[in-house]
């Protein structure tokens, strides 16, 4: 081996000797000063563990949102009543019914991008089995509804077209309509229940849907025909009217073209000439999305802020120990200097406090932040979901806010006059 190699290899010794001194040095103070340094490490606590909890709240809303978004339906574009207004008085979105059954025909025959279209009406009313009872959701659609929802029956099968063309008594039930009104492990498929005293037969229970984004239970529902829920359950003023219009795009890219061709499909079934307003609106599951997305980013951004003080608060925190550990130590100094040391192993000295301080704050705020996040989906019940980078972020951003701030007093300590430290008194 040459001799710059064993020189080089000798100064990494050296190096290497030092780093462990320096750290052995640090923890030794720390530890001589436990309570102050706890408190110290307080606001990095707190920091990194709202950090953690923050991103790992926020990413599980995200998530139950998109699970809810896809459990709703493939490609959904909806078709809501819009604004009326009648003698000079406007109603809101929805307050009149201006969609029909002739309006769910123009899409299907004139809008290329959709696959399938179902309408539906809704009302609650009781339903009743032997002598059992449950006031639910009874909702009037087409056979179709079981495609555009993507919503398999677990057992049985949806009622047909023909059942809807002559308004048959048939109904498929919701798992939550059946754990209320059967007995465990009875198969309701067959058996009649009865609504408004109209007996129904059923013919299929739909599979588990859960809840909805909006905390709405998808399987408190009875689904019967739409002519016989308006015939014989719901009743209407006229014949055809509707509530909404469910469509499902061929793709996901052909939502938006979808959307433009079912809104001129509309407006021509209305007659509503150019520069008129719409009474109706179409929505998408990605609006619904995006605005939840938005409530979501601001929640975010404001916790993020919160946290951010706290990562500050620790940082002076640390400065402000660091500043005292200077003037308590500074004879230590002067000695140190004395004897050989140089300002850059001081400055390293104390650099390496700073550093332990904060990272050891961040190793308690990460398993802090990990605690808290299992609390608030144990006992809160929200979703949430642990993100690996985000821990490895708030914990390295621990650290370096920890180095950053203990560089003013690692300086101050580094740049000390060793006459003047040793006569320090």
């Amino acid at each position: 081996m040459t001799q710059p190699a064993v020189r080089e290899l000798g100064n990494a010794a050296q190096a290497a000797k030092l780093v462990r001194m320096t750290a052995r040095v640090a923890a030794r103070a720390i530890w001589r000063n436990r309570m102050r340094s706890g408190l110290t490490m307080l606001g990095m606590i707190i920091g990194v563990a709202a950090v953690i909890a923050m991103v790992s709240v926020g990413q599980g809303a995200d998530r139950f949102v998109q699970e809810q978004m896809e459990s709703f339906g493939t490609n959904i574009v909806m078709v809501i009543p819009g604004a009326v207004t009648s003698g000079g008085a406007r109603s809101g979105s929805g307050g009149a019914s201006t969609l029909t059954v002739s309006d769910t025909e123009a899409i299907r025959r004139g809008v290329s991008d959709v696959v399938a279209v179902t309408h539906s009406r809704r009302q609650i009313s009781q339903v009743i089995y032997g002598n059992m009872n449950w006031s639910t959701v009874i909702q009037g659609v087409t056979p179709e509804f079981e495609l555009v929802r993507n919503w398999p029956v677990a057992s049985g099968s949806f009622f047909t077209d023909r059942q809807e063309k002559t308004a048959a008594k048939v109904a498929v039930l919701g798992q939550t309509v059946v754990r209320n009104l059967y007995a465990p492990g009875q198969d309701p498929v067959d058996t009649t229940i009865r609504i408004k005293n109209v007996p129904f037969t059923v013919v299929g229970v739909l599979a588990a849907k859960g809840q909805s984004s909006w905390g709405q239970d998808q399987d408190d529902c009875v689904m019967v025909p739409f002519s016989t829920a308006e015939r014989r359950v719901m009743g209407a003023a006229i014949l055809g009217s509707v509530e909404m219009i469910f469509a499902s795009a061929r793709t996901t890219a052909a939502i938006p073209a979808a959307v433009e061709e079912i809104t001129s499909a509309v407006r021509q079934q209305h007659h509503i000439t150019h520069g008129e307003e719409d009474d109706f609106t179409v929505r998408t599951l990605e609006d619904m999305a995006g605005a939840s997305a938005a409530a979501s980013k601001v929640m975010g951004n404001l916790l993020l802020v919160i946290a951010s003080i706290s990562l500050l608060v620790g940082g002076i925190g640390i400065m402000n120990i660091l500043l005292v550990s200077v003037t308590e130590r500074t004879r230590e100094i002067g000695l140190r200097m004395a004897i050989g040391a140089k300002a850059r192993h001081i400055l390293l000295q104390f650099l390496s406090e700073a550093a332990v301080l904060s990272l050891t704050g961040g190793l308690i705020g990460v398993a802090l932040g990990i605690l808290v996040t299992w609390l608030i989906g144990r006992l809160a019940e929200w979703p949430t979901a642990l993100s690996p980078a985000s821990i490895a972020i708030a914990f390295l951003v621990s650290g370096s806010v920890g180095v950053f701030f203990g560089f003013y007093p690692a300086r101050k300590a580094a740049h000390l006059d060793p006459i003047e430290a040793l006569r320090w008194e």
